[in-house]
């Protein structure tokens, strides 16, 4: 099976969720025997903090603009199985046109769910969708299960709408040896989020207010100038991938903290909980409805909803928070791979292929099959 993905980024990850989940699909993909080509657009704040120039099992093709790239793309299309437009790709719409002139099954993946609702809701403008909504679509996969898959039909006309949650690349994430300038009591990886800000300090800032004595260390970038730091608070900018095991391996518990709008729909499993699972780190969740899905609550993960829960949680003996540690480590090297995952994605697409929309007997976007929603 050959695909090509029409994505927001896989050669950086600074400032976004997408670039890591695609690193290790399209790795796992690619040991499955499948064909993988990637279409980046070259924005100066990806390219400022680029972290990977070369993909051994993908093919990437960065470009400035659509109509540079357009001829490749169609290219590509051409002996493509399946072509995959992502949420908050700058060239969707041109995208989704082109792939109208091809033979490939036509996917959106949202990851970005959540957003993408919200925005509808408020009437913000989503790029990345254009007039007809997802009705054009064989398959809409989505980053978030629960109601939003049925607000993708709903709202957005999508025929078929299923999860592909996040994933973990073991390869990748795995315990490694501490560093000791990572070194912390309490631990957060994030990009500044003003939806999600009240949680990281009633979760994190406060307990550092309260336990000055430990230390908390916080990585991710576009925090602003006002942000409400503490002493014992300390901050890294930008952390490359490569160096996210040894950050989870050096923190005694770390911290995850949900965005506002994927919290509210639920079944929104950060990619972050499965990489700090996987690197063997105990971990401490916001609540929202859904995670005891992937996670069991009290066994495999600590969860808090306020600063006394937080507290709770660092005043936690070792060996309790190593025996968390652990069983979350089973449970995803079980069921949240990007192997698994990518054996979703196969048997997604395999079943979309013989109920595609416009069927080629019925000649016509109109002419959708009645039988979509078989899966």
């Amino acid at each position: 099976m050959k695909l090509v993905v029409f994505g927001l980024a896989i050669s950086s990850s600074w400032g976004n969720g997408h670039a890591t989940l695609w690193r290790g699909l399209c790795r796992a993909l690619a040991a499955r025997g499948h064909e993988v080509a990637f279409f980046e657009r070259d924005v100066p704040y990806y390219a400022a903090h680029r972290d990977v120039r070369h993909l051994a099992d993908t093919r990437l093709h960065l470009y400035t603009s659509w109509t540079q790239v357009r001829d490749t793309a169609a290219r590509e299309l051409a002996t493509a199985t399946a072509a995959i437009v992502t949420s908050f790709c700058p060239d969707a719409l041109d995208a989704e046109r082109l792939l109208d002139t091809s033979g490939a099954l036509r996917v959106f993946y949202d990851l970005d769910t959540p957003i993408t609702l919200d925005r509808l809701a408020s009437g913000e403008p989503v790029a990345y969708i254009g007039a007809d909504g997802l009705s054009g679509y064989d398959l809409v996969l989505s980053y978030t299960g629960g109601a939003s898959l049925d607000r993708l039909r709903t709202e957005l006309g999508a025929r078929v709408a299923r999860p592909l949650y996040g994933s973990v690349d073991p390869a990748v994430h795995q315990p490694v040896e501490p560093v000791d300038s990572y070194r912390a009591d309490l631990s957060y990886i994030g990009t500044y989020a003003a939806d999600r800000q009240a949680r990281v300090e009633q979760l994190f800032i406060e307990p550092a207010r309260q336990r000055p004595a430990r230390r908390f260390v916080l990585a991710g970038s576009q925090y602003p100038p006002d942000f409400p730091w503490s002493p014992n608070v300390f901050y890294k900018r930008h952390l490359a991938p490569d160096q996210h095991p040894a950050f989870y391996c050096s923190s005694r518990l770390t911290l995850n903290v949900t965005r506002q709008a994927m919290a509210g729909v639920g079944y929104c499993p950060s990619g972050r909980l499965f990489e700090a699972a996987a690197c063997g780190a105990p971990i401490l969740s916001d609540s929202w409805p859904g995670l005891e899905a992937f996670f069991e609550p009290d066994r495999e993960i600590l969860v808090a909803d306020s600063t006394a829960e937080a507290l709770a949680a660092l005043d936690r003996s070792d060996d309790d928070l190593r025996e968390l540690a652990k069983r979350a480590r089973e449970r995803v090297l079980a069921e949240h791979t990007a192997d698994h995952r990518a054996a979703e994605l196969e048997e997604l697409l395999e079943g979309r292929s013989v109920h595609r929309v416009g069927d080629h007997s019925g000649g016509g976007r109109g002419h959708a099959h009645s039988a979509a929603g078989v899966l």
